[in-house]
């Protein structure tokens, strides 16, 4: 028989399980993370004291209550003095930040991305911004390692990216062309799509919901998906590549190779082309269409309506495999929603399974372009959460 967990395992676990709480959801009370964790308050202040010991949350009164009898110490994250690098390399641009435990946006820093730069290209300039941000960190700050989010399908096991169809990179090593430049600090390497989900899930518009679709639009369209309170990555981390469904035998090429997949339906090449704008491209180019048609022009109110409808056609098969309480549509798929909610509806309520629809509330990210970024610092703060103990 497998002996249980040791007393050091179960306080880790509870150490961990604490932080976690902290993390997410801010400053809490002693007697808040009592009833949350479901453990005994003398428990509570042995884990907090640990925690504090080791410069990962602090304690303090809170503000005044109006309330008799002696407040409960409130928990708070260390923000400003525990962080991770967070970088997000996006079709067009490349976004840095330095976020701190609990996942406040600390610093940040934009820079282009010209096309055809590759992942020894990029990670010196991602390693140069995160330089800049280095000199206004307190002498005593500890950086826990750093999250990337790639737009592509990439390998868990080592961060490379298999395929980057809008970005043209097929199999470009971003995760260990980071590693050569900061031994110091674990690098995580993870899907734009899928990243972005897990933020919207721990602390933004999915927050208390367990089954989640992000559906995450540039010039391709991929999803983050969180099932029973986990992500959905697949065997090698490639999931979530709902972009590339076959929805039109023998339709457009795309970027894949393939044809008729659902990206070149409701993806920015596709909205222009139907639009007769393919010589634009860009989210900017997209915004003018959309611009056009609320202002009546009738080709693109018409590319448009026929996008939403291939959207919502989308939709309701995901609704009808996953079952989600929440869909989320971020990036230039929030543009597309917003633009074309009618058919989107449309198309849902007359494909998706009632059972499966009758709980779906549709929404745009509340975290807005700044998802990537924390998902990103998520996969970095991982390890941290796990054993808080473990890192220096």
């Amino acid at each position: 028989m497998r002996a249980g967990p040791s007393q050091d395992e179960i306080r880790r676990q509870n150490l961990g399980a604490l932080l976690r709480h902290v993390h997410v959801h801010g400053a809490t009370t002693r007697a808040e993370l009592t009833t949350a964790l479901g453990l005994n308050r003398s428990t509570i202040g042995a884990l907090t004291a640990e925690l504090a010991g080791a410069g990962l949350v602090t304690e303090g009164a809170p503000k005044e209550t109006g309330r008799a009898g002696r407040p409960s110490l409130v928990v708070r994250p260390e923000s400003g003095r525990v962080y991770a690098y967070a970088y997000s390399i996006e079709v067009d641009r490349m976004r840095a930040a330095r976020i701190g435990l609990g996942g406040a946006v600390l610093d940040r820093r934009e820079l282009d991305r010209p096309r055809g730069l590759v992942a020894a290209d990029a990670a010196p300039l991602l390693a140069g911004a995160a330089k800049d941000m280095q000199q206004a960190v307190p002498a005593d700050a500890v950086c826990v390692g750093t999250g990337v989010a790639v737009c592509g399908m990439v390998r868990r096991q080592d961060g490379l990216v298999r395929l980057g169809p809008t970005t043209g990179w097929v199999d470009e090593p971003i995760g260990a062309a980071l590693a050569e430049l900061d031994v110091d600090a674990p690098i995580t390497v993870g899907n734009v799509a899928d990243v972005a989900a897990f933020a919207e899930y721990a602390r933004g518009a999915a927050a208390g919901c367990d089954n989640v679709i992000y559906l995450y639009g540039d010039v391709g369209v991929g999803a983050g998906i969180i099932a029973g309170g986990r992500r959905v990555t697949g065997h090698g981390g490639y999931g979530g590549e709902v972009g590339h469904m076959k929805v039109v035998l023998d339709g457009e090429r795309c970027e894949c190779g393939s044809r008729g997949c659902w990206e070149t339906e409701i993806g920015e090449h596709a909205l222009l082309r139907k639009a007769g704008r393919s010589d634009a491209r860009g989210r900017d180019a997209l915004l003018a269409l959309f611009d056009a048609a609320d202002r009546g022009d009738a080709r693109a109110s018409s590319a448009v309506r026929q996008a939403g409808d291939w959207l919502g056609f989308g939709v309701a098969n995901l609704v009808n495999i996953f079952n989600p309480e929440m869909v989320i549509f971020g990036g230039t798929m929030r543009d597309l929603y917003l633009a074309s909610a009618a058919p989107i509806r449309s198309r849902l309520n007359a494909n998706a399974l009632p059972a499966c629809l009758e709980h779906v509330r549709l929404r745009t990210p509340k975290l807005g372009q700044d998802a990537a970024l924390i998902g990103a610092a998520e996969l970095a703060f991982e390890r941290l959460l796990a054993d808080p103990l473990d890192v220096g």
